[in-house]
């Protein structure tokens, strides 16, 4: 188990007289990531209303702004208990014995165009043996073949685009490595997050997106842009693609800044970081 502290800090300028704002900041709660303690301010007048999704975890917050500066913060203490399995053990799971829930991320999605990637994952890898070994191929070619620099992508960039570019953001590698997952039939979702310990270079904690596949009848967690350790990742949100997810949805005539994070580990995890560090097994935190 690994315990994190996190502060996620988000500033606006709302120009309408009102508007309504959708946020999902809030750690998510699933049977291997638990909260511990939280809190949320905000600085204006206004009604919050914080709903779960029973299925994914995912905790939605809805308010409305008013006009003038606007600031959410929200700060809370995590415990992650990841269940590890060797990556020789995990097997694709044939699509009849798939639950229904799982079903859904086989299908193309909005930014993750997998039908249009079918032949091309097939040429690639589908000679590979199934299971693990193939999502690690995937995973590998996507870090050799796309360039990790920031303000080279937009809104708009798909899983098609970047295939071309061959350049993104964390966002876009994770795209791209679903959208040929599912092509193979091998389920993939997106999963929103902050995380620990990323190298110092990359600039302050930002927000993270990375990829959850589901083999031997568990979601397991990969990082497809290979900017962080796995262990230290906090789940905020999973969905189909970006636009299942995003952290911040405004309504309205609204201007926002920097959005400012903040990540800690806490002691009992920061002296034993090497361990998990090192490990080569899987890691998953959904069952």
């Amino acid at each position: 188990m690994i315990k994190l502290d996190f502060e996620i800090a988000l500033y606006y300028t709302i120009f309408d007289p009102s508007c309504d704002l959708l946020f999902n900041i809030h750690a998510a709660m699933t049977r291997c990531q638990t909260v511990l303690h939280e809190n949320l301010y905000v600085d204006q007048a206004t009604t919050t209303d914080l709903q779960t999704d029973v299925d994914t975890g995912n905790r939605w917050l809805r308010m409305q702004g008013f006009a003038g500066p606007l600031t959410v913060r929200y700060n809370a203490t995590i415990s992650i208990s990841h269940y590890m399995t060797p990556p020789e053990q995990l097997m694709e799971v044939p699509i009849a014995q798939m639950p229904l829930s799982v079903l859904e991320y086989l299908n193309p999605s909005r930014y993750c165009q997998s039908d249009r990637l079918q032949k091309f994952a097939l040429n690639e890898f589908g000679h590979l043996p199934r299971g693990y070994t193939r999502v690690k191929a995937i995973h590998d070619w996507v870090l050799r073949r796309v360039r990790f620099s920031v303000q080279t992508s937009n809104a708009s960039t798909s899983a098609m685009d970047t295939l071309v570019e061959q350049v993104g953001v964390c966002r876009d590698f994770a795209h791209l490595m679903i959208a040929l997952c599912r092509a193979l039939t091998i389920p993939a979702r997106f999963t929103t997050g902050i995380d620990y310990g990323a190298a110092l270079d990359l600039g302050p904690p930002d927000f993270h997106a990375y990829v959850e596949v589901y083999l031997s009848g568990r979601w397991y967690i990969v990082d497809a842009s290979g900017l962080t350790v796995p262990m230290g990742l906090i789940r905020l949100g999973t969905g189909r693609d970006a636009s299942d997810v995003a952290f911040a949805t405004l309504f309205g005539s609204v201007k926002s800044s920097m959005p400012q994070i903040k990540i800690s580990a806490i002691e009992d995890f920061a002296n034993n970081y090497e361990i998990p560090y090192n490990s080569t097994d899987i890691l998953s935190t959904d069952p």
